[in-house]
């Protein structure tokens, strides 16, 4: 004969049933906080992410010091790469370690890794700025043009001009000051390449104006004298300074995109004020997880040698 179970039955069954699956819950809970293995590889686990997360840190930093000092398109290029995959790599692993610490962290070291996430998040922006200007190497580009081809060529007007010496003294006083004039503009070249205030460059550019003109008006009295027409000399020396004037153009416009400069002033200031805020947070970090106590195990002084 089977006897039904009442619906008091059911209901205490029920009730009964609710309670240990607390009481299960409640033990592996108690299991898994006061397990010290398991606690070891947590913790373990955790240290070892923000280790990565230093040394890639640190990589994407000097990959990025090397893209501003490198001194072709190429090696720029590549050491941008390299620096945007560093921090990419930073990115994932901080990720990575915000899902450990929201299982597990304590509030504390969550704190902290909001702290990295920030400054990290500037560094980053900071990067995308820096990294598109010293792939140009505007500066770089410049400086070759003024001391290759630009002075070349004024290397050959200055030796056509110094071909027309004769006893006539107005001739010489008007090659001399052409000459005089020109390589002063070449010299102003290099410090305007260099320089990143533009009221600075305004300035260069205007005594390379006042020199411009001093060496065409030379030219063109040398070329009114009837001694000089169609003197060839006199035509490769105005040949070579137009030539000049051109690489000129090409020269100032480089220099004012200042690319070189500016990347290398950024470097050094902006990204590197963020960078120590990043690993500072990082060490931080890495200090709390360490310090962590676990239930169960001493961490002994360490012993000191003989």
């Amino acid at each position: 004969m089977k006897i039904k179970p009442g619906i008091k039955d059911v209901l205490w069954m029920a009730a009964g049933a609710a309670i240990l699956l607390v009481v299960i819950v409640a033990m592996l809970h108690f299991y898994k906080d006061w397990n010290p293995a398991a606690q070891l590889a947590f913790k373990a686990r955790r240290g070892d992410l923000v280790g990565r997360m230093q040394l890639d840190l640190a990589s994407a930093s000097e990959t990025e010091k090397s893209a501003v000092l490198a001194i072709t398109d190429e090696e720029s290029q590549k050491f941008a790469d390299q620096a945007r995959a560093a921090s990419a790599k930073v990115e994932q692993e901080r990720r990575e370690l915000g899902e450990l610490l929201a299982a597990g962290g304590t509030q504390g070291e969550k704190d902290l890794l909001a702290q990295f996430a920030t400054a990290f998040a500037e560094f980053q922006h900071i990067d995308n700025d820096l990294l598109a200007l010293a792939v140009k190497n505007t500066n770089l580009k410049a400086s070759s043009l003024t001391f290759g081809p630009a002075a070349a060529a004024l290397k050959e007007m200055d030796a056509a001009l110094a071909r027309l010496m004769t006893d006539d003294a107005k001739v010489v006083r008007l090659a001399d000051d052409a000459r005089i004039a020109a390589w002063r503009l070449l010299a102003l070249l290099p410090p305007h390449i260099a320089e990143e205030d533009e009221k600075k460059e305004d300035a260069m550019e205007a005594l390379m104006a006042t020199e411009d003109a001093q060496v065409r008006k030379n030219l063109d009295m040398l070329a009114a004298l009837p001694q000089f027409t169609s003197n060839p000399e006199l035509a490769t020396a105005a040949a070579r300074y137009a030539e000049f004037s051109k690489l000129k153009t090409q020269i100032l416009a480089l220099s004012r995109e200042n690319t070189n400069v500016r990347s290398l002033s950024i470097s050094l200031n902006q990204k590197r004020k963020v960078t120590l805020v990043c690993q500072d947070a990082l060490n931080a970090l890495q200090q709390a997880i360490q310090a962590e106590p676990i239930a169960g195990v001493t961490y002994g002084k360490p012993m000191s040698p003989r």
